[in-house]
């Protein structure tokens, strides 16, 4: 079995994975990088060619979330024949976000705030769709390459992440005998508010392991009822004192358990009833998605309903959004990193220098973030400096900063638990930042001596 990384190993951009297995090309994702444009964000898919010296026959789609998916137009164009395998969840999902995202592409390229040409058009996003093959979870499916000298099976897992998200096991004939690769993509193995947690096969022999939380040991260290309970209490003292909460999210997954968090709450009693949560974009539309399929996806409580939460729109115009930051109130908006020039970090700049205010982050601030920027300059103190975007500020820090542990991704016990479970012969560290890979390969390598673990280097064609 050969592996290539042609998305970035060393981070949480661009997810993308290549597997020739006794000559069948499968890639596993394929996403963008947010915080790169136009070409810079896109896997290397001439790799496959000019390094392993192979085609894409199918692609597998784990998730709906971009940087996991927001290629596969660019994909199918280099390699035309290639199908695209996902759940029925995720497939409703690419329908609405890949179209969505090439009119933005378009629309920034128009107004200037970009020089790079859209990656895709609505156009070309049409023409995929007799690609697409959707599978339930549990069900094998073939998915052997034309010049495949082996069959290769799939067989999709929950992944406990978002809607529609799966791990997926990959079974093939390779030295005379049957070999098992599982990929758990991005996973959690407890459940949020909306997504239950994630299923996985009793064992396998190779191991594609996530290690985004591997470098966060408070992830480790507490329960997400005690995360809640947190939660709660500092959401009803920001809303008491007449503040205004910006809650930055990702407009696909984060944002929909967020808000039917915030309508338990407000059956609860923990906040009041009448304290308006604003929501823009997107989101309506995803919310749909998410409650049309609660019967046939899984779910913690299947009569949980985002659109049963009372939501309100954030205002196009400046001025009515600086009337409604006097507060008391709720802003649920993207980008969960407050990437610019995104309304989460547009608010959020509105909002640092008062001290009624809080910002609540609820789930990993990548490094290089302006989310990451606002969390290390709260941890040095009240008034420290922080920059938000560029030719603005840097801003005196005076809001509630708070972080909490709502991530859709396995904490670095969990993890490690995962590794117990399957007990595999080889691991391949991904998708994690250079320090949280390097501990989870110590960790590993500590219980399962006998396991090669390995972090694979991007660009580099490993035999596994």
């Amino acid at each position: 079995m050969k592996f290539l990384a042609l998305g970035d190993t060393d981070g949480i951009g661009a997810s993308c994975h290549f597997l020739d297995l006794n000559g069948t090309g499968i890639a596993l994702d394929a996403g963008t990088d947010p915080q790169r444009e136009g070409p810079d964000s896109l896997p290397r898919f001439d790799w496959v060619r000019d390094r392993a010296n192979s085609y894409v026959d199918h692609a597998i789609v784990t998730h709906a979330h971009h940087d996991h998916m927001g290629s596969l137009p660019v994909l199918v164009r280099r390699f035309p024949h290639a199908m695209a395998h996902m759940t029925d969840a995720t497939k409703r999902l690419l329908d609405f976000l890949l179209p969505a995202s090439a009119r933005l592409q378009e629309k920034r390229l128009k107004k200037g705030e970009t020089a790079h040409e859209p990656l895709f058009t609505e156009e070309e996003i049409e023409a995929l769709h007799h690609l697409y093959l959707t599978h339930d979870l549990g069900s094998p499916f073939d998915i052997t390459g034309t010049k495949g000298e082996s069959s290769v099976t799939g067989q999709f897992f929950s992944a406990g992440h978002i809607l529609g998200s799966a791990g997926v096991e990959l079974r093939f004939e390779e030295w005379g005998h049957e070999r098992r690769l599982f990929y758990t993509s991005d996973t959690n193995m407890q459940a949020q508010t909306i997504i239950p947690g994630g299923e996985y096969p009793a064992s396998t022999d190779v191991l594609m392991l996530e290690s985004t939380q591997g470098a966060e040991p408070e992830a480790a260290e507490t329960t997400r009822p005690e995360e809640r309970a947190r939660f709660r209490e500092t959401l009803s003292d920001v809303l008491a004192r007449g503040g205004t909460a910006l809650i930055p999210v990702f407009v696909m997954g984060r944002a929909q358990e967020m808000l039917v968090l915030l309508g338990q709450l407000k059956r609860e009693g923990a906040i009041p009833v009448d304290v308006p949560i604003y929501t823009a974009g997107s989101m309506r539309a995803i919310a749909e998605i998410y409650d049309d399929t609660r019967a046939t996806t899984p779910r913690v409580d299947p009569s949980d309903e985002v659109f049963a939460v009372d939501q309100e729109r954030v205002p196009y115009e400046s001025e009515a959004k600086r009337e409604i930051l006097d507060g008391p109130g709720i802003m649920v908006v993207s980008s969960g990193m407050m990437l610019e020039p995104t309304l989460s970090n547009v608010l959020a700049r509105r909002m640092v220098e008062n001290e009624e205010d809080a910002i609540l982050l609820v789930g990993h601030p990548a490094e290089g973030t302006p989310a990451r920027r606002l969390k290390d300059a709260a941890e040095e103190g009240t008034g420290a400096p922080v920059m938000l975007a560029e030719g603005h500020g840097p801003q005196p820090l005076y809001c509630t900063v708070e972080r909490f542990r709502f991530s859709g991704h396995s904490d670095r016990r969990d993890l490690l638990s995962i590794v117990d479970r399957l007990d595999p012969s080889t691991v391949l560290l991904v998708h994690g930042d250079p320090e949280a890979r390097s501990w989870m390969a110590e960790h590993i390598e500590q219980a399962h001596p006998d396991t090669d673990v390995r972090t694979p280097d991007w660009g580099r064609v490993i035999e596994v």
